[in-house]
């Protein structure tokens, strides 16, 4: 397919956390085209509204407008990997390879011509919990974009012979992946972590399940959970709610409510089993680790300490430089020792789980020493935060929080994502609120209800030799207290 108009979201991803960073936020546009600077205060009050609808068949519409000349919509369906079994593991991500071979409406050239010409780009990605079928188009072709939204979703073809085709494309996708460690690290810290449920399975599925799968799994996958309630079509940038809602009415309300035989696929509860996964590879040159324990769910109130937790803890890169200098006492200590290439804290949120960690590279010569850094400000985090830290890491969210603005796709998603995972969109203004009622000692508090002497997950590979055995990183997980 074309590459600047069809495509889908691809690469190593480690984990998609609850706000993005960007760059400058379109509700400082207007501001900063008069010549004036915008306050953090500014800026929370000039976020445009999100309007939300719900159609007859519980099809839900949502848009924020602003004055950009593009747009961006998509269809966000709450669906994913978690949903499969063993034996049909990879059906979700299957399909969504298949919705860019053509609908019955559409073939695969006439679609790609069509997307072309206007000049648009047609993309997805999916999750353990969600895919997403958007496009970024002109706001005059909005009408059009949304059309073939519906068209793809509804209407994918499932042609055997684009099967097969595509089998191949997955299966060679996959090779490309197992080369991403990042992702393969966190793909086995979800294997450990969630070990016996479906939070273990990964995106792709196995090689096994990618060669055999076949139309009748596409289809059944497709008619028991692309359903009217689970999905929602959200717009931002130049668009009218009004137009969108008339719109989505036209092509989704249609889309079936009912399931077969009247049971509704509910998610299965996904045990955190405190375990460990090491593959030792000495012929790499640098060992990749991730611990984490078990975090909070999406709509859990103590994310929001989590987060600040998070951002105390911060990150590092050797090629970025400025680590000394940085606030976080782990990036400083990597920076002035040596004892990383580089780290990353995540807090990866599902439905009603999540994990909480620090993902690290390093030389096999300091993974022990890493892995006790990581460990030890874990544990001061949990006795000894100070307000001062706290005060910075809470600036850093609200700028990460303000940069999720950045274009109309970034918003997009983000309105899409929030109505699967809270039931509504939640205001910047209630996001900063919620960032303000956090103090040293309510970061204390839940760092020490969600870290302190919990069995952790851990997940290694490379020069692994030095990494300890579980009982000793176990027993790092609390400070003997006189």
């Amino acid at each position: 397919m074309a590459a600047s108009s069809v495509c889908r979201a691809a690469g190593c991803v480690a984990s998609r956390t609850l706000l993005r960073a960007s760059r400058t936020p379109p509700a400082l546009w207007s501001l900063t085209r008069r010549g004036s600077t915008a306050s953090y205060l500014q800026v929370l009050h000039n976020v445009p509204e999100t309007q939300v609808t719900t159609l007859d068949n519980g099809f839900r519409v949502a848009s924020e407008q602003s004055d950009h000349p593009t747009c961006t919509v998509g269809v966000w369906i709450g669906v994913g990997s978690r949903y499969e079994t063993e034996k049909n593991n990879g059906v979700g991500n299957f399909v969504e390879h298949m919705a860019f071979k053509g609908t019955k409406n559409r073939p695969g050239a006439e679609l790609e011509k069509e997307v072309e010409s206007m000049g648009a780009h047609l993309n997805s990605y999916s999750s353990r919990e969600q895919t997403a079928f958007f496009m970024k188009a002109l706001a005059k072709d909005l009408p059009k974009a949304i059309e073939i939204l519906a068209d793809v979703v509804q209407n994918c073809s499932l042609e055997d012979s684009q099967i097969e085709k595509e089998r191949n494309v997955i299966l060679q996708e996959m090779k490309e992946m197992d080369a991403c460690l990042p992702h393969v690290i966190f793909d086995y810290l979800h294997a450990t972590a969630y070990q016996g449920t479906a939070l273990s399975q990964t995106v792709e599925g196995t090689t096994a399940n990618a060669k055999h799968l076949t139309r009748a799994d596409l289809a059944e996958y497709i008619e028991a959970h692309y359903k009217a309630p689970r999905m929602v079509l959200a717009a931002a940038g130049g668009v009218n709610h009004k137009e969108v809602a008339d719109l989505a009415k036209q092509h989704f309300g249609n889309v079936p409510i009912a399931y077969k035989e009247d049971v509704i696929p509910v998610l299965p509860r996904c045990r955190f089993t405190g375990s460990e996964i090491e593959v030792r590879d000495d012929a790499l040159p640098l060992a990749h680790v991730a611990i984490a324990v078990e975090g909070a769910g999406w709509a859990n109130p103590d994310n929001i300490p989590l987060l600040v937790a998070k951002s105390i803890l911060g990150r590092y890169d050797l090629t970025f430089g400025g680590g000394k200098n940085q606030t976080a006492r782990l990036a400083v200590l990597a920076a002035e020792t040596g004892v990383c290439q580089r780290f990353e804290a995540f807090n990866t949120c599902y439905s009603d789980t999540g994990l909480f960690g620090i993902y690290f590279v390093t030389d096999g010569l300091h993974v022990e020493d890493m892995l006790q850094c990581a460990q030890s400000e874990w544990m001061r985090l949990c006795n000894n935060v100070t307000d001062s830290e706290v005060k910075v890491a809470k600036n850093i969210l609200r700028n990460t929080l303000v940069a999720q603005l950045d274009g109309t796709t970034p918003l997009c998603e983000n309105i899409g994502s929030h109505l699967l995972s809270y039931g509504r969109r939640i205001s910047l203004e209630e996001w900063d609120a919620r960032i303000s009622e956090v103090d040293a000692k309510k970061v204390q508090e839940i760092c020490t209800k969600y870290v302190y002497d919990k069995c952790p997950a851990v997940a290694a590979i490379g020069p692994t030799e030095q990494l300890p055995d579980y009982n000793t990183i176990r027993s790092n997980m609390y400070w003997l207290r006189l």
